[in-house]
């Protein structure tokens, strides 16, 4: 802003007489004001960059529509790049709040300091999804349990429901901490908050705690509802989500033969995650499988480049769309009749026996883990093709999975 002390002005002076004197004219400053005025004449009006008189509100409008709309962080990061303007207010705290999951959709390959920061801009600004992901990545990956933890709470203060079903497996297994410190009636509560909310793993994770007793009271007709309304979900969003509308939702498969333990409940079981899950597999539909998370595919990768190990005698889950590690030693619960897949959650142990297991499960007298030391044997008939047991079902240090 200009004052009157500017060149554009005369020099005003007074005489001793009080009469005001006007000094002569400032040639100079005339020819700066005509050059000025001369550049927004209308023959060069047509030719100039009229980006730079936007004024910030509407460019901050428009770059809030791309960050909420980007299908990758490419999109995003590419305007940030354009010029200093771009890059200023693109990192605005409204814009980093808009910000969809898809635009901070990191690939693990891709994982840096400067990826890192940018997510804490994010979750800074307040964006919900960023402080789930971050939370994730810092928990599992990271090994920041304190600071992870807090982020994914943060999302749950929000009701962000798949931040509130991952802190019930944080609590249902004691991630993190000892096997003393799991808290069963919290993981319930934290599970019940996100199927009230609709979240599908957190329904059905909900409905074998019911059916079981595990952590609430046992109520095997409310679990039962539970899990059909899982399913229900789950199909309403393969119908609400179909890329192609045109290509025929389901498939007719017939299994070529019987299963040979099959299990009476599997119909209610569900499905979900990987490679052409069978939904329906009983009937032989087959519907296309939902999305991964973008926290659970970073954790799925992030592992898979470290040979699939996330530490000494740790172990990843089974299930392929989870991709969550032990934080310590036998946290998670193993098939009771094979012994060759482990579970981080019942949700998990479900929908990985409707994908693959069931065709995979083979009962033994006996299996041996890691250190050699000989388990008992798994008598029961539970999702994962006869998961059986309590958590004391066995005599190794593994839990395994309850009958559900």
């Amino acid at each position: 802003m200009r004052t009157r002390r500017g060149l554009c002005y005369p020099r005003v002076v007074e005489d001793k007489n009080m009469r005001v004197v006007k000094r002569r004219r400032d040639f100079a400053a005339e020819q700066v004001s005509y050059r000025k005025r001369s550049r927004n004449s209308s023959d060069i009006a047509g030719k100039r960059d009229l980006f730079d008189s936007l004024p910030d509100d509407l460019v901050i409008s428009i770059l809030c529509k791309l960050s909420s709309s980007a299908t990758c962080p490419s999109d995003f990061a590419n305007v940030l790049l354009t010029c200093r303007r771009l890059n200023g207010l693109g990192l605005n705290s409204l814009v980093l709040s808009k910000t969809s999951q898809k635009t901070f959709a990191i690939r693990a390959k891709n994982w840096s300091e400067l990826a890192h920061r940018f997510l804490k801009l994010c979750a800074d600004a307040g964006n919900v999804e960023a402080c789930y992901t971050l939370g994730m990545i810092r928990f599992y990956c990271l090994h920041n349990r304190g600071s992870g933890a807090s982020l994914m709470a943060k999302a749950a203060i929000s009701s962000h429901a798949q931040a509130l079903y991952s802190l019930a497996v944080i609590q249902f297994n004691g991630s993190g901490g000892t096997k003393n410190d799991k808290d069963l009636r919290a993981g319930v509560a934290l599970c019940a908050r996100a199927a009230f909310l609709g979240h599908i793993d957190a329904l059905r994770e909900l409905g074998h705690c019911l059916q079981d007793g595990y952590g609430v009271r046992q109520n095997i007709t409310e679990g039962r509802r539970f899990l059909v309304q899982a399913n229900a979900r789950e199909l309403a969003a393969v119908f609400s989500t179909s890329a192609n509308p045109t290509r025929p939702l389901f498939t007719w498969n017939p299994l070529p033969l019987p299963h040979p333990h099959p299990h009476p409940r599997t119909v209610n079981s569900g499905g979900g995650g990987g490679g052409g899950c069978p939904l329906l597999s009983d009937f032989g539909c087959n519907v296309p499988a939902p999305e991964a998370h973008p926290a659970n595919r970073f954790m799925s990768e992030w592992f898979a480049a470290r040979a699939g190990i996330p530490g000494p005698g740790l172990r990843l889950c089974s299930h392929a769309g989870c991709g969550r590690p032990e934080t310590r030693r036998h946290e998670f619960r193993r098939c009771s009749v094979c012994g060759t897949v482990n579970y981080c959650s019942r949700a998990c142990q479900a929908l990985d026996w409707k994908m693959k297991h069931k065709a995979e499960c083979t009962p033994t007298e006996r299996w041996v883990d890691e250190e050699g030391d000989v388990d008992g044997n798994g008598n029961g008939n539970g999702d994962n093709g006869g998961d059986g047991g309590g958590e004391d079902g066995v005599n190794g240090n593994d839990d395994v999975m309850p009958d559900s």
